[in-house]
């Protein structure tokens, strides 16, 4: 049955490159998501309409960027509602393609970020930057961007993102937006909706953990080593039960996010993953700013 939405939405990338001419050569701000949108993905909307003549969303639920074992099938898929959210926004085109379009049976090319797959995050979650890189690379490709826009939240996902437009010499200017958090501290992540009710009442333990490394770097004029600041972390972490695997805490240079000793007046990248329940929450906080 035929939606509202079908001139919106572009489900290949012939139709995507036929709608975007008829919108002319102004500025373009970008928006990839995976769907299952929130607050935290509006928010990068409202910044690409406020800053851009053009402004076109993705999404696809990239399946190169998940482990045999990670939650790809189940990952929520809500097209119509999203769409919804993005027209009233005022999203000029959505792009939304389905596996086979972005991978064809004959693709066997791949972007490798190499120096990402030995951070924190990656080794906890091998080839995940080389699905990232290849999928926004490709996307930047077909959508061709003056802006792009991305959340902090994937700290290190920015920076490989900011080192593939560098690298590869993507005519793309990339915008990191700050982490949008719920009231209570929570980052707002589409993963959240399988929390348990007692998991989702545990959770902002994440954040405070990481405000907690933070106090103790500030609390020595911006100076700490990586040991004092991940004690720091666990000790907070360590007084909820219900926080059953600490994947990694890892202190990060703001450059690169690979690993650092100490922290100076620089700053940092203070970021952590864990379970809760069998939930996989992320987050982190940078002291300074990602350079």
């Amino acid at each position: 049955m035929a939606s509202r939405f079908d001139s919106l939405i572009q489900r290949t990338i012939p139709a995507f490159r036929n709608k975007r001419m008829t919108l002319g050569t102004s500025s373009v701000g970008f928006v990839p998501t995976m769907g299952a949108l929130h607050e935290g993905h509006l928010s990068l909307v409202r910044e690409a309409r406020e800053k851009n003549d053009i402004v076109v969303s993705s999404i696809f639920v990239n399946p190169t960027q998940f482990g045999p074992s990670e939650d790809f099938d189940k990952y929520p898929q809500q097209l119509q509602e999203d769409a919804r959210m993005l027209e009233e926004l005022g999203v000029d085109i959505i792009f939304a393609p389905n596996k086979d379009e972005m991978y064809t049976d004959n693709h066997t090319t791949k972007v490798m970020p190499e120096i990402f797959e030995t951070t924190a995050e990656g080794k906890s979650r091998p080839g995940f930057f080389t699905g990232v890189a290849t999928v926004v690379t490709k996307l930047l490709n077909v959508v061709q961007p003056t802006n792009a826009y991305f959340g902090q939240k994937d700290a290190v996902q920015c920076c490989v993102i900011r080192r593939i437009v560098e690298d590869l010499n993507i005519p793309t200017n990339v915008v990191i937006m700050p982490t949008v958090r719920e009231s209570d501290g929570l980052a707002m992540s589409s993963r959240n909706a399988y929390l348990m009710p007692e998991e989702r009442l545990i959770a902002p333990v994440v954040f405070k953990s990481l405000l907690a490394g933070e106090q103790a770097w500030l609390d020595n004029d911006k100076q700490a080593s990586a040991e004092e600041i991940v004690a720091e972390v666990q000790k907070v972490l360590n007084q909820e039960p219900m926080v059953n695997e600490v994947q990694y805490v890892s202190v990060d240079s703001n450059i690169n996010m690979l690993p650092i000793d100490s922290v100076g007046p620089e700053g940092c990248c203070l970021s952590l993953a864990l379970k809760c329940g069998e939930v996989r929450l992320i987050d982190n906080i940078v002291f300074g700013a990602i350079r």
